[in-house]
Order: C-alpha cells, then structure tokens, then sequence
C-alpha cells in the first residue's frame, strides 16, 4: 500500500483487492445493527462517516486508483480490518477461518497484513 501526504489528508493508492478489503471490513461491522456509540468504539466514527466512506470504497475496481483519505478515515479503515475478524471468535477463543472467508472473501491474514500495511505507509507518508 502506498499513502502520499496530500495537505491535510492522504491519497491512497489502492490495489483492487486492498479497496475491496476494506470495503468488506466496513460495510461487515455497518451491516449489523450497532448503534453510533458501537461504531464510534470499534471504527472512530458514527454511522454517517461509515456509510460515507463505504460509498467511496464500493463499486467493482478492476485496477489500482487513488482515493483521497483522511487520517480519520485512514484510522476508520485500519480499526475495521482489525476489528471484524475478532466478530467471529467462539467460545474459548478459536477463529473460525472458513466462516470468515465465505463472509469477506479473504481470510483472516490478509486484513492483518493489510492493517499493517496501512500503519506502515501512513508512518512512512
């Protein structure tokens, strides 16, 4: 992932999967029925600036682009890869990979990987 300091925000150049992963993460924790306090404790943000930025993430990308983000957004986008797997956890604490992977269609070390990825070009930008 690439990040470019672009005044007060960043421009995120964004594979197609990486914008896919994030739309899935966001539009996954959006899709239940958490009220602005939840959302706000899992992503930093109310359900508006959710909804906001998975209008800009949607949509079928067949090649990289560049989407012009926030650090807030940025901060929502790494909360939510970080945040929706931990929704699948059982009891005792094991993670159900395949249950994930048919819901978000990626497994669980690709948002882990991509989180990192967004702390890593953030502190680089």
């Amino acid at each position: 992932m690439q990040l470019t300091r672009d005044g007060d925000a960043f421009v995120a150049r964004l594979t197609p999967r990486q914008a896919s992963a994030m739309y899935e993460a966001l539009s996954f924790l959006r899709e239940h029925d958490y009220g602005d306090t939840e959302l706000i404790l899992l992503v930093g943000a109310g359900r508006e600036a959710v909804d906001a930025l998975v209008e800009r993430l949607a949509g079928r990308h067949t090649e990289s682009r560049d989407f012009r983000l926030t650090l807030e957004e940025i901060h929502m986008v790494h909360s939510a890869l970080t945040a929706a797997p931990t929704m699948f956890l059982e009891r005792g604490g094991a993670f159900p990979e395949e249950p994930f992977h048919i819901r978000l269609g990626f497994y669980r070390e690709n948002f882990d990987a991509l989180a990192y990825a967004v702390v890593r070009a953030a502190a680089e930008a």
